[in-house]
């Protein structure tokens, strides 16, 4: 479990992180998304220890993380350009690693081979393509066996079935040893299909954060139509977004979308549908009221 409490940050009088609030349960896939400058590179440094809070706490399942050599152990950070010595090849890093986790798994080094055919082992990472170097340090970090994974942008330069591979690998961890993994990305549409938690930065601050089941039970997208046009809608219905095309509705309502079908369905519709709601859309609707950049994080 990570628990981030009223942490803040500012440089040379710029306030990257404002009394952040966060909590990633155990065992979970935890989706941080913002829109450029939101702050989230910032607190996933924060996380890994390698800047300290001006005030606040940071723990990892009870432990602080600034300045804990034995809790740094326990965590792997894919930063969006991994690290890696000027003259190394993949041996190298894995010979280093090795030497700094404890619980390093040499044999799952071996393993896992075969999900990254195209690496030449002894050729220089430097001179790999990005997509490449991706695949080595996601090779190196899975082999660590961390019980907390943090990832910044962690899939770009990855074609769609290695991104597809790294996803499976990583699910599998999850599953079986209950990894935290925490993934920093602009891409909701690829959140949507791995992350059971999702967070949203903007100007330094968690301006939301729910499981991915509490935002799809709470808002909902009902297509409907009555023979004379739109009656006039009871007080309880909190509407989002409403727009037509002919005698069709869209509404998104917020609220119980069995509760808002079921008070439709009492107007004597001529139809009637409940639809799901993409992540993206979720996103749009909730924060449609404050001064944020949706834009930028639907890219």
């Amino acid at each position: 479990m990570i628990q981030v409490s009223d942490v803040s940050k500012s440089f040379h009088g710029f306030q990257a992180l404002d009394q952040v609030q966060m909590h990633v349960p155990k065992g979970s896939i935890y989706g941080l998304v913002g829109p450029n400058g939101a702050g989230k590179t910032t607190l996933i440094r924060h996380l890994t220890g390698i800047y300290k809070p001006d005030s606040g706490s940071i723990r990892i399942d009870g432990e602080p993380i600034w300045e804990n050599p034995n809790m740094k152990a326990r965590i792997s950070y894919i930063p969006d350009d991994p690290f890696c010595f000027l003259q190394a090849d993949t041996l190298e890093m894995k010979r280093f690693y090795s030497g700094i986790y404890p619980n390093f798994d040499k044999e799952m080094f071996t393993r896992m081979q075969e999900f990254f055919p195209s690496i030449d082992l002894k050729r220089n990472v430097r001179r790999l393509s990005r997509g490449m170097q991706k695949q080595v340090a996601f090779w190196i970090a899975l082999c660590c066996r961390p019980d907390v994974l943090i990832l910044d942008e962690p899939v770009d330069g990855l074609d769609p079935v290695m991104r597809r591979q790294v996803w499976n690998i990583i699910l599998s961890m999850v599953t079986e040893r209950h990894t935290t993994v925490m993934v920093s990305s602009h891409n909701l549409r690829e959140l949507e299909d791995i992350c059971d938690h999702v967070g949203i930065m903007h100007h330094g601050k968690i301006m939301l954060e729910r499981s991915l089941c509490d935002l799809q039970s709470n808002i909902s997208k009902i297509q409907v139509a009555f023979q004379e046009g739109m009656p006039n809608l009871p007080d309880q219905f909190e509407i989002l977004h409403m727009s037509n095309i002919g005698r069709v509705y869209t509404l998104i309502v917020k609220g119980d979308p069995q509760l808002a079908r079921e008070r439709l369905s009492s107007m004597h519709p001529i139809l009637i549908d409940v639809l799901p709601l993409t992540l993206e859309e979720i996103f749009i609707y909730e924060m449609g009221g404050v001064d944020y950049e949706i834009k930028d994080i639907l890219l």
